[in-house]
């Protein structure tokens, strides 16, 4: 029987037992209660709060701009509806430079945000925030590859790693981050043979975005899965629906139906 079928509520160890048992992890993004309870009902084993929220909740074109104290409300609200899968919250832009602050950031989201770890984006240089973090007991999930909150260091979003050095960074990252008790990594936008390689040099799982189907599972951002976000269209994205069109014609038809007088109709009201 799979870990997935034997468990009731998915944790890190759960997640470090399906690595273990070839069995593949699933992660997507969720940042309200409704979506989350849908999303959680479906059988996703991690739902993480993503600062990706500042693009599809709130606009923006990167994510550098969305808050702690909004990085909390998204997560409190998505708790709030999970009762399955692991609840991860990302750390955001400003919170891991200094281990002080990070730790203080760490507490308040696991604290006031409901969140049951975070993530954060970087390697070797966020490593001394990593350990304060892991020592008051939170669990880390580990970020490498393209980091969107470096995006104006990158200058865009393509796709990194490919030349060696870079390559080999991302290995020494990867490996130390597990060494240092993060309980996952995600690898975003890099060579699949590059991210295949460290899933199975390293003894945690390896979350994939755009990095290939060698890794230990997969997370998407829920807007853009769901065909609600129509503009972003990047090559790793597989589209399940496509809800824009559905909820703007859904829309279009309450408003000409009231627009008619046809609703309410006799049956709706009292």
């Amino acid at each position: 029987m799979s870990v997935h079928q034997e468990t009731k509520k998915v944790t890190t160890q759960t997640l470090r037992a399906m690595k273990q048992q070839g069995e593949k992890i699933a992660m997507l993004t969720a940042y309200d209660y409704s979506m989350a309870r849908m999303v959680d009902a479906a059988g996703v084993d991690i739902i993480l709060i993503g600062d990706s929220a500042a693009n599809v909740m709130a606009g923006y074109t990167t994510t550098l701009p969305i808050t702690l104290d909004q990085m909390i409300y998204h997560s409190a609200c998505t708790a709030r509806g999970t009762t399955r899968a692991l609840v991860v919250c990302d750390m955001p832009f400003g919170c891991c430079s200094d281990p002080a602050l990070s730790l203080q950031a760490a507490i308040r989201i696991m604290r006031e945000g409901g969140a049951e770890a975070v993530k954060m984006e970087g390697g070797a240089a966020i490593a001394d925030a990593i350990k304060g973090i892991l020592r008051a007991g939170i669990p880390v999930m580990g970020h490498l590859g393209l980091t969107p909150q470096s995006v104006h260091q990158f200058g865009g979003y393509g796709l990194r790693a490919k030349e060696s050095a870079e390559a080999d960074k991302l290995v020494s990252d990867a490996r130390l981050l597990a060494d240092l008790g993060c309980f996952a990594l995600v690898l975003e936008k890099v060579p699949a043979g590059l991210a295949a390689r460290v899933a199975s040099e390293i003894d945690i799982p390896v979350i994939g975005i755009g990095a290939g189907n060698g890794v230990d599972g997969q997370v998407l951002v829920l807007h853009d899965m769901l065909g609600i976000n129509k503009d972003f269209k990047p090559k790793f994205l597989r589209r399940y629906a496509d809800l824009n069109t559905i909820v703007t014609d859904a829309i279009g038809h309450y408003v000409q139906d009231v627009r008619s007088g046809d609703f309410p109709n006799s049956d709706e009201q009292y």
